[in-house]
């Protein structure tokens, strides 16, 4: 121990010159000057970037949608070039666009909001062994066709879609606009352009086969648009 110690003071003493040196050092070095960034040349301003969105169907998934196009619809700066959907997709697609076709972009943010206001009211209840009804309902789609438990072809949404005018759509659309039904005889997709867009054609693509008819449209029938794509692409 005695000559760790010995040794401690020792390396101290050489090392002590040195370090005086180094410190005096540091403190006479001349402060660096202060480097100022050289000047950028000023943006000039851009246009806002386009969107071209496909939207998902899905009931959970139709109103999640409608939260991000309220959210986007916010953003002055953004454009819509082009909207696809299937089933619920679609209709938030055909809301937006006669939205925007008869308020601009508020009034595509209070027909979605109210558009989904009305459906929350006329979906039916909670399904399950807790509800009667509920349970009917599910039981009766498991056992019978639609034609059998729905003979009249009952679909709340054709009432739903009731604010649209569809005749201005296809005249004046704001955007491009494409709706994806699922033809029933060979299960292909079928895409309906902004020109060709109807009630029935919203219809066809939301249209669960296990509740509703098939719906008819020039001669052929069609299902459900997210059988076939997912949102259409």
């Amino acid at each position: 121990m005695h000559n760790a110690q010995k040794f401690g003071r020792v390396l101290r003493a050489l090392l002590s010159p040195v370090l005086k040196q180094v410190m005096g050092a540091q403190a006479r070095a001349p402060t660096p000057p202060e480097t100022v960034p050289p000047s950028r040349p000023a943006r000039r301003p851009r246009r806002g970037p386009r969107l071209s969105l496909a939207l998902q169907g899905g009931g959970s998934f139709g109103a999640y949608t409608w939260g991000v196009l309220d959210r986007l619809l916010e953003e002055e700066e953004l454009a819509f070039d082009a909207v696809s959907g299937a089933s619920a997709g679609a209709i938030n697609a055909v809301i937006l666009s006669s939205g925007l076709a008869k308020g601009g972009r508020q009034g595509a943010r209070d027909a979605l909001a109210e558009f989904w206001r009305q459906a929350s009211r006329a979906a039916p209840s909670h399904t399950g062994l807790q509800n009667p009804s509920g349970f009917a309902l599910d039981l009766s789609t498991r056992l019978m066709s639609p034609y059998q438990f729905n003979p009249l072809d009952f679909n709340p949404l054709r009432a739903l879609l009731g604010e649209v005018d569809f005749d201005a759509l296809r005249q004046d659309p704001p955007l491009r606009l494409l709706i994806g039904a699922t033809r029933v005889s060979d299960g292909r997709l079928r895409i309906f352009r902004e020109h060709q867009i109807t009630r029935e054609v919203v219809l066809a693509s939301a249209c669960l086969p296990m509740l509703q008819h098939a719906v008819t449209i020039d001669g052929e029938a069609y299902w459900d648009g997210g059988y076939a794509a997912n949102p259409p692409i």
